[in-house]
């Protein structure tokens, strides 16, 4: 899952960063209305975390923005705590969710998963198919009881399609969601493809067959 924080504070900024990196999500960050804009022009993201405080106008005009061109993403307003109409304004503009400032990281985090699994999963704690679950709270895959053993990009994989199902997802897509920034340095997708390879074999092995169908030349479906 890929994450815009729109911070112009440095000191909170790094320690959004820091601690959503380490629990999984890739994350781009803005200081200013103008780099979030531009930076939504160029990139795809599950959920914005915005300040409404910037040095340049305010995030209720990136809120805006959003909620008129991707109404699909998630927002999570950060603010101080003498904003409560900015908040409001916010609100009714389309953001998801707010948290004032200073608040406990683990708190964000919470927000985040909570605006996911309503967005992706329709506020389920778990994706289940036949003959597979995945359980989102404990980051499991179950086949007919037993857990599976994939590795964090698997799962992240997996995940990602399964929410998709009725989409075809291009490797481009993918690699953006699961490597963030990392992907675009790469000069082919052989480790979209390598990681893809392991998956599917690894549900073929408990007789999960043509649960990813590859599209060539295009990407890849979710069995649904």
């Amino acid at each position: 899952m890929k994450i815009l924080i729109i911070e112009d504070e440095k000191s909170l900024l790094e320690d959004i960063k820091h601690y959503l990196t380490e629990n999984g999500y890739n994350c781009d960050y803005s200081t200013t209305v103008k780099s979030a804009l531009n930076k939504l022009a160029e990139n795809k993201y599950t959920v914005a975390l915005i300040d409404l405080d910037l040095p340049d106008g305010s995030g209720l005009e990136i809120i805006s923005y959003i909620k008129n061109t991707f109404p699909e993403m998630g927002i999570i307003i950060t603010t101080a705590a003498n904003s409560l109409e900015d908040k409001l304004n916010g609100l009714k503009l389309g953001a998801d969710d707010y948290l004032t400032k200073p608040f406990h990281l683990s708190e964000l985090n919470a927000r985040i998963y909570s605006l996911i699994r309503r967005r992706n999963f329709s506020g389920k704690n778990a994706l289940v198919f036949d003959g597979l679950e995945i359980d989102t709270t404990e980051k499991k895959v179950i086949s007919n009881g037993v857990a599976l053993q994939f590795t964090k990009k698997e799962y992240d994989i997996l995940v990602f399609l399964a929410s998709n199902p009725t989409h075809l997802i291009t490797k481009e897509a993918l690699a953006e969601n699961i490597w963030g920034d990392k992907a675009e340095m790469a000069t082919t997708f052989d480790f979209v493809y390598s990681q893809i390879k392991n998956l599917k074999r690894k549900l073929n092995e408990v007789g999960l067959k043509d649960y990813i169908k590859v599209v060539y030349g295009l990407g890849y479906k979710f069995k649904n």
